[in-house]
């Protein structure tokens, strides 16, 4: 199991966000802490110097890093669709 980081802005989004999706999206952090890469995962492009993932929960998405030396899942950032990309 991974230790969880949140950047400052996947902290901002979770305190903003209403409690059933805060916990839906903890929720799906923690699971990726056990299993960082899960079948639906995508790397994101637009991040050169280190491989940035996201997952999908429901219209939202969760752009992460992992890094196995650290035993580190970090959370880069938490946001719509429309503002991700």
């Amino acid at each position: 199991m991974l230790n969880i980081e949140y950047s400052f802005h996947a902290k901002r989004f979770l305190k903003k966000a209403d409690k059933l999706l805060m916990l839906r999206i903890i929720k799906r952090i923690e699971k990726l802490s056990e299993e960082p890469f899960p079948s639906e995962i995508v790397r994101v492009e637009k991040y050169t110097k280190e491989k940035v993932f996201r997952i999908r929960v429901g219209d939202y998405r969760i752009s992460y890093s992992v890094f196995h030396d650290k035993n580190l899942l970090f959370v880069v950032d938490i946001d719509k669709r429309e503002r991700v990309y």
